[in-house]
């Protein structure tokens, strides 16, 4: 069970809180009010819900993986299917969320950061939906990973601001949103992508997302008889999806949850995303929470084959559950998510995102310990067409030597067979 802790407002624990200009706080009380206000009318529930539903494609199905279930052993694993809705990705419950509060509040002009681009991509969605201009901050790294997603944001009207500082990545992206929201804070809303930043930014985002677990739990009751997964798996960025997950089984304690970061290329700082290996307690972005810091306390450069991932801090209330001991915190390495990639690709006609392929993969490490009386629930984020690129660029640079000797040879199901059980069976 999860330990009850004292809450200050605004804070997990001894994290999160408001760490931000003083011409922020004013925008941030308001948008906290407006928040708390709007939110609990039946009118703007009603709203969101028939948009959720009618629009984005909620409630997304929770699908039985059968072979890929029977590829590992027999444990029951099941996909919540987030990669169907609208825009690919659960990016679209927050960005409605948002974007319908924004025009509660008067304003008629949003903007965002991205990093995968499938959250600018669900922005500039919104946008569209509810006649608002939208500006999107995107590093330069991840435009040149995501193109696609680059063009669909422009096709939606949105305009996509190129940002080529520091390591031209998500952090940086933020960096650039967080200054035109100071500059223009009367007519403009920051849609926020994760559970970071300050408050209300991390529970707002966990709210709108929340629906994710909610399904998840009606959808176990009717399909095996019971309301609760025995482990449930989900990729940890910021950690938008997997708190959305997570949130509806935090009281349960027969569901072991495993959030899984961004493990890279290797173990040193600057190789791996991962805040749990190596990270402090640190301020970055208007809250306090773990991030990954040089000895001198600046931040570290991060790395991920997955753009959604490679960010140097966790949400706040992802760093409490971790002290908490409640949710369980690993990494998974490039490699072992490219794996994960082919292993569903090939066993059930599914690409899913290189994020989502972290929680994959993750939960292959599992199964064989796994009897087939056992239920598994992976959070499959997002779609992976964004990535296709990606992947074939890291296989084209693999050698034949490694291929061969990592059995890349065999179809990509009797590879992950060989791995998963140490040979053939």
């Amino acid at each position: 069970m999860r330990k009850k802790s004292d809450q200050r407002p605004g804070y997990f624990g001894p994290y999160g809180g408001r760490f931000v200009p003083e011409t922020l706080m004013a925008p941030l009380d308001e948008l906290a009010r407006s928040y708390d206000r709007v939110t609990r009318r039946r009118k703007f529930q009603r709203r969101l819900k028939n948009l959720l539903t009618n629009y984005a494609g909620r409630p997304t199905p929770l699908y039985f993986a059968e072979r890929l279930s029977s590829t590992l052993g027999g444990v029951r694993i099941f996909l919540k299917r987030e990669d169907l809705l609208h825009t690919g990705a659960h990016k679209i419950n927050n960005a409605i969320g948002q974007a319908l509060l924004a025009r509660e509040m008067g304003k008629d002009r949003i903007i965002a950061e991205t990093g995968a681009g499938q959250h600018g991509v669900a922005t500039a969605t919104a946008a569209a939906l509810l006649g608002q201009t939208c500006t999107v901050y995107m590093g330069e790294e991840d435009m040149r990973r995501q193109r696609l997603n680059v063009e669909r944001m422009r096709l939606l009207g949105a305009e996509v601001v190129r940002v080529d500082a520091g390591s031209r990545t998500l952090k940086d992206a933020i960096n650039e949103a967080l200054r035109d929201w100071v500059t223009n804070v009367r007519t403009t809303h920051y849609v926020l992508g994760s559970v970071l930043g300050p408050d209300p930014y991390p529970r707002m985002v966990r709210d709108f997302h929340k629906v994710i677990g909610q399904e998840t739990r009606r959808q176990l009751r009717k399909q095996v008889g019971q309301d609760w997964p025995h482990l449930a798996v989900a990729c940890v960025g910021g950690g938008s999806n997997s708190i959305g997950l997570f949130s509806a089984f935090l009281e349960e304690s027969r569901t072991r949850l495993i959030g899984v970061e961004a493990g890279g290329s290797g173990q040193e700082l600057g190789e791996h995303a991962a805040r749990f290996r190596g990270g402090r307690t640190g301020v970055l972005h208007g809250t306090k929470t773990m991030v990954l810091q040089d000895r001198h306390g600046q931040i570290a450069a991060t790395h991920s084959i997955s753009a959604g991932l490679d960010y140097p801090a966790i949400g706040p209330e992802h760093a409490l559950l971790h002290d908490e001991g409640r949710v369980e915190y690993t990494a998974v390495s490039d490699a072992e998510a490219i794996e994960a990639f082919h292993l569903l690709a090939a066993t059930e006609g599914i690409l899913p995102a290189l994020e989502s392929a972290h929680a994959i993969a993750e939960a292959v490490k599992h199964a064989r310990h796994l009897s087939s009386k056992k239920v598994v629930v992976i959070n499959l984020s997002g779609r992976g067409d964004k990535d296709v690129e990606s992947v074939l660029d890291y296989d084209a640079e693999k050698s034949e030597s490694e291929r061969q000797e990592a059995g890349a040879d065999r179809h990509p199901a009797e590879t992950w067979k060989h791995v998963v059980w140490g040979g053939d069976r």
